[in-house]
């Protein structure tokens, strides 16, 4: 069930759009539900779609869909490495692949310690930098090589220390 924030937050979203096209603020509100979560439940998908009236099928679609939304719960920072041709083309793979063989996890896995989760990716639209990776799907890391990486999930883990999420 909805919290009463998270219905006033999803009104807030719904008012930019004529009555009659309330399905067009699904997105919105899947993302309000999956910062308060983490991730969109079957529930929570059941949930907006019967408040904001639309079939709950056609909000399952949306999750699926788009690789932002998180099918099942992951780690802190979620890590999505870009393997579509031209980042694969630049390393993308090898990248992704380093980066399991240092967390000690496949694709698709979240570490034991739940900090970190790593996902393929499709285009992240940065082929000019490839390779490149998305942390918790709103911070961009381009050109990434082993020192990087190794940088990268350094800093993650310093800012997990601190209480921060990335």
């Amino acid at each position: 069930m909805l919290s009463e924030s998270t219905r006033q937050r999803i009104d807030r979203e719904l008012a930019k759009y004529p009555a009659d096209q309330r399905q067009s603020a699904v997105i919105a509100a899947l993302s309000i539900v999956q910062q308060e979560s983490g991730w969109v439940s079957p529930d929570a998908e059941r949930d907006v779609a019967d408040y904001i009236g639309m079939p709950a099928i056609a909000v399952h679609e949306v999750v699926t869909f788009y690789n932002m939304f998180n099918t099942k719960p992951v780690g802190r920072y979620k890590l999505n490495i870009c393997t579509n041709l031209p980042c694969q083309l630049s390393g993308g793979m090898q990248a992704a692949q380093y980066l399991g063989e240092k967390l000690g996890v496949a694709l698709g896995e979240t570490t034991p310690d739940g900090l970190f989760t790593l996902q393929e990716s499709e285009c992240l639209g940065a082929c000019g930098d490839a390779p490149v990776a998305l942390v918790n799907d709103r911070r961009m890391c381009s050109y990434l090589n082993h020192a990087q990486l190794d940088a990268l999930i350094d800093e993650l883990r310093a800012d997990a220390a601190r209480g921060g999420a990335a």
